[in-house]
């Protein structure tokens, strides 16, 4: 059975779990997911996240809110706005968050790893070629086909996330500032305050209609959104899927002891990884040193290689800077997070097993950070004011995708098979709601046989 196969054929549950369509009341309800489909699921999107951390965000808000729809977009933005102030890798941080959303501190876990074993071989198998040949241009061509396509995949997903976030002129107007600030000036300083200027925007200038906290805090356990005078009552999203989804499996009010079973859940592997590398100091070094600029680094991946040059070219000599300048160019050909750079350091310093040590120590720490403070999230939901501020900062995320297809664009080679390709994609994912995965699949073989 294909994978195609497999997510369509999802087990169903008992009547009384199933919870109903988010955002429609009385609709078909869905099956809960099964681990084995959002495992299936996440290695396909983490086959076709190429492109930075924005490039699988969108993917994963094509097949896990379009397609699949087990997550509304406002949770999927919510995640996106915590993880864009955490440090770590900000696209694995919004899967660790997704899936726990969706199946707990276990969901949690497939999903990341799902999510990085594809860049993880890529990166592994392309490194051990690199250091027995000294040679990649082989693979520069399909990143030259890929790379249009990823601009489409994060520019259709922006389209939609504008059609769920911006519903008036100020939140157009969020949007829009966002997309020209973080195009003109990427970077932790512009995200940062792009989300201060939204929340604030959104807090002191709330649409109409907006609940007062007795309304909201009353109605919130129910998962409905308190009406404006003499509206018709409507299902918030985000609450109806706390109210559903989210409490069909238990997670409504978590005690403090919670998140302390969590951090030790997800640091189950990173902790089997330090007993055994204490047996081997470079694997252990490994460990400590990728995890320490794990929880250093804000802003997503990009920010990170000013630290990794400083780490393994000045600091520990692990690389040279031309293996150094290589190793970054390979993970722009890979899928996944640039942050699985720390996969080829690894490799090249203690084989397969550094490669592993580094990888858990890039991933492990900052996801668990992100999945405490996700317990936040959810009590914001139950506050108006809180409310009011992430409607803007959720406009502001969609103008921020914008964005960084723009940034991606300007990888692409500039010529007219370029454009034309990005176009095709565009139409296919917008038109005919092709899946992305085969989009970039076949954006990579024309890449391959057209430059």
């Amino acid at each position: 059975m294909g994978i195609s196969e497999e997510l369509r054929l999802a087990p169903p549950a008992a009547p009384e779990q199933r919870p109903e369509l988010p955002g429609k009341p009385g609709a078909a309800p869905l099956p809960p997911v099964s681990l084995r489909t959002l495992a299936l699921l996440f290695l396909r999107i983490g086959c076709s996240s190429v492109g930075g951390f924005m490039a699988m965000v969108a993917v994963t808000q094509q097949m896990v809110v379009d397609k699949r729809r087990l997550l509304p977009a406002e949770d999927l933005l919510d995640g996106l706005a915590l993880a864009s102030v955490m440090p770590g890798p900000v696209a694995i941080n919004v899967v660790a968050y997704v899936g726990y959303r969706l199946r707990g501190v276990a969901g949690a876990i497939v999903c990341m790893l799902c999510a990085v074993l594809p860049a993880f071989v890529w990166v592994t198998t392309l490194g051990l070629l690199y250091f027995r040949y000294g040679s990649m241009d082989a693979v520069r061509t399909v990143f030259l086909g890929v790379t249009p396509a990823i601009t489409a995949v994060v520019l259709a997903s922006a389209c939609r996330l504008w059609r769920g976030a911006v519903r008036d002129g100020r939140q157009a107007a969020l949007a829009l500032g966002a997309a020209a600030l973080l195009t003109a000036l990427p970077g932790l300083p512009s995200t940062l305050l792009v989300l201060l200027v939204a929340a604030w925007t959104g807090w002191k200038y709330p649409r109409p209609g907006t609940p007062n906290n007795a309304d909201a805090a009353g109605l919130a356990g129910r998962g409905m959104a308190t009406p404006a005078a003499g509206a018709t009552p409507t299902v918030h999203l985000a609450s109806l899927d706390s109210g559903a989804r989210i409490g069909h499996h238990r997670r409504a009010r978590r005690p403090a002891r919670h998140h302390a079973a969590l951090l030790a859940a997800l640091g189950l592997p990173a902790a089997a990884l330090a007993l055994l590398a204490a047996n081997n100091a470079i694997l252990f070094t490994l460990l400590c040193s990728f995890a320490g600029m794990s929880l250093l680094t804000f802003g997503g991946g990009y920010v990170f290689i000013p630290l990794l040059q400083h780490t393994v070219v000045d600091g520990y000599g692990w690389l040279s800077q031309r293996e150094f300048i290589d190793g970054i160019a390979l993970t722009q050909l890979s899928p996944g997070p640039v942050m699985i750079s720390s996969a080829f350091v690894g490799l090249k310093v203690a084989g397969l097993a550094g490669a592993a040590a580094a990888s858990a120590g890039m991933f492990v720490p900052s996801a668990a950070l992100m999945l405490a403070a996700s317990g936040m999230v959810e009590r914001l939901r139950h506050s108006a004011p809180a409310q009011a501020a992430l409607a803007g900062v959720r406009a502001a995320l969609a103008g921020m995708v914008f964005g960084a297809a723009v940034t991606i664009g300007r990888m692409a080679a500039p010529n007219w098979l370029s454009l034309a390709l990005c176009a095709a994609a565009l139409l296919a994912l917008l038109r005919w709601r092709v899946d992305a995965a085969w989009v970039v699949a076949a954006a990579a073989l024309i890449g391959w046989l057209a430059f």
